[in-house]
């Protein structure tokens, strides 16, 4: 059971940035948490209202402390705090913490290690440097060890971590080659946030799909380090292409990859499941059964399966997991449980929401 005995003090945690989807699904899921005490709600705009004024889903949860500005804490009564906050904004606002923190940061101002490769992509210069090099990269399954010893964790995006999971096996066991990977990826329109957006007004996704970031999207160069580092190559570029799908939650991600020379797809999926034998939440599915969205709904489960294509030397990769939960809060949580030594699974071990 690791260290969370019944004697063993809760993991004081604060959430910035409680007001958003991820900062709501961070709560939901840790009051289902017998290791932690939520002790911090942040959203500077709600500042002064009960969580339950802005989620009425939580009336029931007497205990949640009120929504405050994040300015307006000395931290000394949280031991943990996951960061929730816009792009570019967590950075200098992490760098401010008392370093008795271990953090949890769910956007993406950590994920990628090269300072130069951020600015070219989101715009800016990196305000903080120094704490980018001591960040790990949280993908839970693949990084473990350093997980563990990690004050500032990078929760990796929840497109990158449908499409590592499968093609950092695979790259690493040498069965694909790094030069021909097509990602179409599709998700729910809970990835956008909750900031009212006109691209994600009812009116405008209902009753249809759209690309969006194409050959531009912001995951791209992030998928692209956790694959170069596993075939330890600078020079993977991936084809990826997001969609906007009329769903609320869902990432499904269909993967075209190139056969190495005298590999098959039976290799391939026997790789697979080595690679995640025994892990709790990355399934590979038996036969040719089709990963659906629906079927990992709610849960911190990532279903995957890969098939023979119709072109010879070449398979399809199938990946579908919960972009709020296994694509950004339920794996924060499997990584703040390593972080203190907790059972992984506590808190984020739940069967999938069906129908």
């Amino acid at each position: 059971m690791g260290a969370a005995g019944a004697e063993t003090k809760p993991v004081r945690v604060a959430i910035l940035g409680a007001s958003g989807y991820t900062g709501a699904e961070l709560v939901r899921l840790l009051l289902g948490h017998t290791g932690v005490e939520i002790t911090v709600l942040t959203g500077n705009t709600q500042a002064g209202q009960e969580f339950s004024a802005v989620y009425p889903q939580f009336h029931y949860a007497k205990d949640l402390p009120a929504l405050t500005r994040h300015e307006d804490h000395d931290w000394k009564d949280v031991d943990c705090v996951f960061c929730c906050l816009p792009h570019a904004t967590t950075q200098e606002i992490i760098s401010q913490l008392p370093e008795h923190l271990k953090i949890v940061d769910l956007s993406a101002d950590f994920r990628l290690k090269d300072i130069e490769t951020y600015a070219e992509w989101y715009g800016g210069e990196h305000k903080a440097p120094a704490l980018q090099a001591e960040a790990v990269y949280g993908l839970t399954e693949l990084a473990r060890d350093d997980v563990r010893g990690a004050r500032l964790v990078a929760n990796p995006g929840c497109y990158p971590t449908a499409a590592q999971l499968p093609l950092i096996a695979l790259l690493k066991a040498g069965l694909i080659l790094k030069d021909d990977i097509i990602i179409d990826a599709k998700s729910g329109t809970t990835g956008a946030g909750r900031a009212p957006k006109q691209g994600t007004l009812f009116c405008e996704v209902s009753d249809g799909i759209n690309a969006y970031g194409v050959a531009s999207h912001r995951h791209a160069p992030e998928i692209e380090q956790g694959l170069g580092e596993a075939c330890g190559s600078k020079d993977v570029v991936v084809n990826f292409t997001p969609h906007l799908m009329p769903m609320s939650r869902g990432i499904l991600e269909t993967i075209y990859v190139k056969l190495a020379d005298g590999s098959t797809v039976e290799e391939a999926k026997a790789a697979l499941e080595k690679a995640y034998a025994g892990e709790r939440f990355v399934t590979v599915l038996p036969g040719a059964a089709v990963p659906h969205t629906r079927h990992v709904r709610g849960s911190n489960h990532v279903f995957m399966n890969i098939v023979a294509d119709r072109l010879p030397g070449r398979a399809v990769i199938l990946v579908s997991m919960d972009n709020l939960v296994k694509g950004a809060s339920g794996q924060a949580i499997q990584n703040m449980n390593v972080m203190f030594d907790l059972p992984e699974t506590q808190g984020v071990d739940m069967a999938p929401m069906f129908p």
